[in-house]
């Protein structure tokens, strides 16, 4: 039976971040095309995406491109002929949200269901799977008892789940947040999210107090699956994604290579499972996830509700602490702590006496003398004992933007000597093999040993390839002119690269089931997203009998559920009855709470059954 495969994901912003990415271990890459991708401001071109597309594939790795935002009835036939353009260039799959689309001619195209389309139950992605989506991205807040429920009742023959294992966390759950849109006019589902769980908030219970002053309190620290990589294949986790289509080139790097460690560790040690792609890296650096932007870890809800999911002070990247200011001179501070500190480190602290939150400092330093810091400015704010975060370390990102990571296929070649010339076999860790044979005189080697060597010196030379010689083996010694061997192995490795493209694994198109597998519900709320008439057709065909507007068409009326989300205020300031222990608490119900901030007062709503709380409010 052949091994399972594992795939790591990785995000790309642009072309030259997604081939690093390649390069230091990802298996796949999602990356936005020019329009209709739920991060607007990640867009490239359709030859960008080529670009990247035919990189991967010497790889037999894959691109996958973001086409999920829900679209308008004039953006439909747009969308169509877009996903017809990248066909064309070789992406490997398309990732949407909007169920229009299938109602259209799309080309001979894997589906992936998006994040955007809000996977929580079993009988949701059943049915996603049963119209044609051959990968599905499970919602962030589920446990791996319910990724168990969610594969039970999928088959894996036809349908690959996807969990997000690294990166930022949104704080509702996907597809189910309007407060920007409802706010600013600018549409998480249509890509243009203004974050605005990222601002500060003042927490008020039903009298009227106090509960949290000027925090972050719908910020949650970032994503970090790393613990429990082993324990998610275990529940039917295949492929792995990284978050962050608008990071950079370091941060891609550094987390690619972070978990493609991971895994080749947890594959060397299963052999029921394998790699998704071909080559194997080298890093030229040991990958520390906590140096680039984080807000902090978390694993969420993987293994039930946790405290402190929260990165309440600051959504900003304080970096990691390095000790506190002891004595500040003219142009100068000293602290302790033990961290050795490099010319070019960036710092961060927290002014003293600064109310509220999102007050974070930082600076550069020029010169480091030991304990002694000299930085590029002053600041006038820094006080003895206030604690100094790093959020740059400057050796690592000096590695980081060098060449940081190589990748290469391994190869055995075979040389033998026949009648009139020279036959090279080469074969590679995939099983593809050719054979090459160029006629060139061959005389026995006066000196076996000395031509051993010479010939496999020469035969190994792989360097400005994609392969690397594994094993190298000369069925006889003899002597052949330099430039023979030269060519017979440029001429092998051409022949290997065209047998390997014509041997490429190619992604197959899930058929839908027949008849049309019935959608959970009969009812569609504005929750649905149904925002053209070919989404209103697709779900009429598969049963639904009542589909009201998207959010953003402007028909829902009054105060909604703005955002729905698992993590819960009540939670986290020890008000939750579930939880309660103190007797004062005993007895009291979920009261609504209040949101104050960014010129609103948002009503805080528990669903105690569902564990959900939903922030409700009303467009301007």
């Amino acid at each position: 039976m052949s091994a399972e495969p594992i795939e790591l994901l990785a995000p790309a912003r642009n072309a030259e971040i997604g081939i690093e990415a390649i390069r230091h271990g990802a298996d796949a890459v999602y990356i936005g095309g020019p329009a209709f991708g739920a991060r607007a401001g990640a867009g490239n071109t359709v030859a960008d995406i080529a670009r990247l597309a035919g990189y991967a594939h010497r790889f037999h790795a894959r691109i996958f491109v973001a086409l999920n935002t829900i679209l308008d009835d004039c953006e439909v036939e747009a969308a169509r002929r877009l996903a017809w353009t990248l066909y064309d260039a070789g992406v490997d799959a398309l990732i949407l949200q909007d169920m229009g689309l299938l109602e259209t001619d799309l080309p001979p195209l894997q589906l992936h269901a998006s994040t955007q389309c809000d996977i929580r139950t079993p009988e949701k992605a059943r049915f996603l799977q049963d119209v044609g989506f051959s990968q599905i991205v499970l919602a962030r807040e589920l446990t791996l008892d319910d990724i168990r429920l969610v594969r039970a009742a999928t088959d894996p023959a036809r349908c690959t789940l996807e969990f997000f294992v690294h990166g930022a966390l949104c704080v509702a759950f996907s597809g189910q947040c309007y407060i920007s849109h409802a706010h600013t006019g600018r549409s998480a589902n249509r890509g243009e999210c203004s974050q605005a769980c990222r601002l500060p908030y003042t927490l008020e219970d039903r009298q009227g107090r106090i509960v949290a002053y000027d925090k972050h309190l719908l910020s949650m620290k970032d994503n970090d699956q790393s613990a429990n990589l082993g324990a998610l294949i275990g529940a039917g986790i295949r492929s792995f994604k990284i978050e962050g289509r608008y990071k950079d080139a370091a941060y891609v790097k550094n987390a690619v290579a972070h978990y493609r460690r991971q895994f080749d560790a947890i594959l060397a040690g299963q052999p029921q499972y394998g790699h998704a792609s071909s080559g194997r890296c080298t890093h030229f650096f040991a990958p520390q996830p906590e140096k680039t932007f984080n807000r902090g870890a978390t694993d969420y809800f993987v293994r039930g509700r946790r405290p402190d999911i929260g990165a309440f002070e600051t959504p900003k990247f304080s970096g990691e602490a390095i000790g506190s200011v002891t004595r500040l001179g003219a142009g100068w501070i000293e602290i302790d702590g033990n961290a050795e500190l490099h010319n070019g480190d960036g710092l961060s602290y927290r002014p003293p006496g600064s109310k509220g939150a999102n007050k974070l400092a930082g600076m550069r330093i020029n010169v480091v003398q030991g304990r002694r810091l000299y930085p590029n400015e002053m600041p006038s704010d820094l006080k003895p004992g206030v604690t100094l975060y790093r959020n740059r370390d400057q050796a690592f990102w000096r590695a980081l933007e060098k060449e940081s990571a190589a990748r290469r296929i391994g190869v055995n070649l075979t040389l033998a000597a026949i009648d009139g010339g020279l036959e090279l076999k080469l074969a590679d860790e995939d099983g593809v093999a050719v054979t090459v044979r160029h006629a060139v005189p061959v005389a026995p080697a006066r000196d076996a040993d000395k031509a051993l060597v010479f010939l496999r010196s020469r035969l190994g030379k792989l360097g400005n390839t994609d392969f690397s010689a594994t094993q190298i083996d000369i069925a006889m010694p003899c002597f052949v002119p330099v430039s023979a061997i030269n060519a017979l192995r440029r001429e092998g490795i051409g022949a290997l690269i065209e047998a390997r493209e014509a041997r490429r694994p190619r992604l197959s198109r899930t058929a839908p089931v027949e008849p049309p597998a019935a959608y959970p519900e009969k009812e569609l709320s504005y929750l649905g997203n149904v925002f053209n008439d070919r989404a209103r057709a697709f779900y009429r065909k598969h049963g639904v009998e009542l589909i009201a507007d998207a959010y953003e068409a402007g028909t829902t009326p009054g105060d909604v559920s703005l955002m729905i989300t698992k993590h819960c205020l009540r939670y986290s300031f020890n008000l939750c009855p579930k939880q309660a222990r103190d007797w004062q608490l005993k007895g009291i119900g979920a009261e609504p709470m209040t949101l104050v901030g960014a010129g609103e007062r948002l009503t805080l709503r528990f669903d105690c059954k569902a564990c959900e709380m939903h922030v409700v409010g009303r467009s301007r």
